[in-house]
């Protein structure tokens, strides 16, 4: 039910960041989400794309820092409000998200979220039939 995310942790220096995306499109990996979040010293940079595990290999064995977890992707109407509904039932049940990033494609939104109860969060992602997207699924994505 969940798709595998990689964190790469970068230095805030110049040319950190084409060296971890020119290494991942030498191997031919899509990219299919990415969202970086910064402090002065380094910054985060989280990938969804299409071979994780590969990407993962890669950028280790390139002397990166790397890791890979497991998050969440849900697919939603695109309408005002759809986002806050979705994460208002983890809210409720009281799962911290710890992250979350999203984007449109296709006319729906794509929420991709980690919280600190992977099982709990499973249970209400099934009793509410949101939409999840699948490691296998993410192809239909690019």
């Amino acid at each position: 039910m969940t798709v595998h995310q990689l964190s790469v942790f970068l230095e805030n220096k110049s040319g950190a960041l084409v060296s971890v995306l020119r290494l991942l499109k030498q191997e031919n990996i899509q990219l299919i989400a990415t969202t970086i979040a910064d402090t002065i010293d380094y910054g985060i940079f989280r990938i969804i794309c299409s071979q994780p595990e590969k990407a993962y290999d890669v950028l280790r064995e390139a002397g990166v820092a790397v890791s890979l977890c497991d998050v969440f992707a849900i697919e939603l109407d695109d309408r005002p409000g759809k986002a806050a509904d979705a994460i208002e039932l983890f809210a409720g049940e009281g799962i911290n998200v710890a992250y979350m990033y999203s984007f449109l494609l296709n006319g729906k939104g794509v929420l991709i979220f980690r919280t600190d109860n992977t099982e709990k969060a499973a249970e209400i992602i099934a009793s509410n039939d949101l939409n999840v997207i699948r490691e296998k699924d993410l192809s239909r994505l690019l």
